[in-house]
């Protein structure tokens, strides 16, 4: 037997439904068909992002659970992977200027390199973070692996001229992670990032090599016209750079120079020479509240 409340609810829903429909313009769907028409076919962001996340599990056996392949499979699964990374290019239409094969070739064949640096990134991070107790665990768990990881796999095909596929996977990976690093962004070896959370990287930015960065760092542009979208807007930082929690700094003629440390919470719009330490000092007040009773 239906329950009588439980009827009338779902009757309610499906007029209120129906009379919003009802009452929408006409010329509002018509709008949504062309816009629908419009829209240049590419594969779901979900097939995108599992296509980067098997090749990392390739890569990296670490991720894996009981990985037991041999050298025949492995070459068999690489293959697999390299005609799904031509499938996914062959129904994006903002690819169709581009040579598929080539592109693809040209990825796989720059794997092994792109493997190299990444080890750097996990070395990098179990020697900068105390609590990491070895490398397998910096593969297998820490959120900044990963957004290092999948932002390497996004850079090569962005040097490659493949449209929109290389800003998808990193927003896949901010999304899972709270790390938002642009694809186009230069970033040498041995990057660490430690927590991570709410880290920003822009597009222009250059990073060099052995640079650490904490949570809640911003790498971003000063406001500017859209117009000048293609200058650089985001700042420099040197070799062996720390940066700690908060620090903002900003501008395209900004450079943090090698060997140097910024403090948290630190607001830099300028060029910092290098060696140098800079810091926030805020002004803390102590209250003794024994004192007060």
């Amino acid at each position: 037997m239906v329950c009588p409340v439980a009827n009338l609810q779902i009757i309610y829903v499906l007029s209120c439904q129906f009379i919003i429909t009802y009452n929408m313009d006409e010329a509002f769907f018509q709008r949504l068909h062309d816009k629908q028409r419009e829209i240049a076919d590419v594969p779901p962001n979900g097939i995108i992002a599992d296509w980067a996340l098997h090749l990392l599990d390739l890569l990296f056996p670490e991720r894996q659970t009981h990985p037991d392949r041999d050298v025949a499979q492995l070459k068999t699964q690489f293959a697999a992977s390299e005609a799904n990374l031509l499938g996914i290019l062959n129904r994006t239409k903002a690819c169709e200027t581009c040579n598929h094969g080539t592109v693809t070739q040209r990825f796989y064949a720059a794997l092994p390199e792109l493997h190299r640096v990444m080890y750097t990134d996990a070395a990098a991070i179990f020697e900068g973070d105390p609590a990491a107790t070895s490398t397998f665990e910096v593969i297998r768990t820490y959120p900044g692996f990963l957004a290092i990881a999948l932002y390497r796999v996004a850079h090569a095909l962005m040097v490659l001229d493949v449209p929109l596929l290389p800003r998808i996977l990193t927003e896949y990976a901010h999304s899972k992670t709270g790390i938002d690093i642009h694809p186009a962004a230069t970033i040498g070896e041995f990057f660490c990032i430690d927590h991570g959370t709410g880290v920003v990287i822009g597009e222009t930015a250059v990073i060099g090599d052995q640079v650490k960065v904490y949570q809640g760092v911003t790498l971003g542009a000063m406001s500017v016209e859209k117009f000048l979208a293609n200058t650089r807007r985001h700042p420099t930082i040197e070799d062996r750079v720390v940066i700690y929690a908060g620090a903002t700094i900003l501008g395209g003629d900004t450079v943090i120079g090698h060997d140097s440390v910024i403090g948290g919470n630190v607001w830099l719009t300028s060029s910092i020479p290098p060696y140098s330490t800079v810091y926030h000092q805020p002004t803390v007040k102590i209250v003794d509240t024994k004192a007060a009773h």
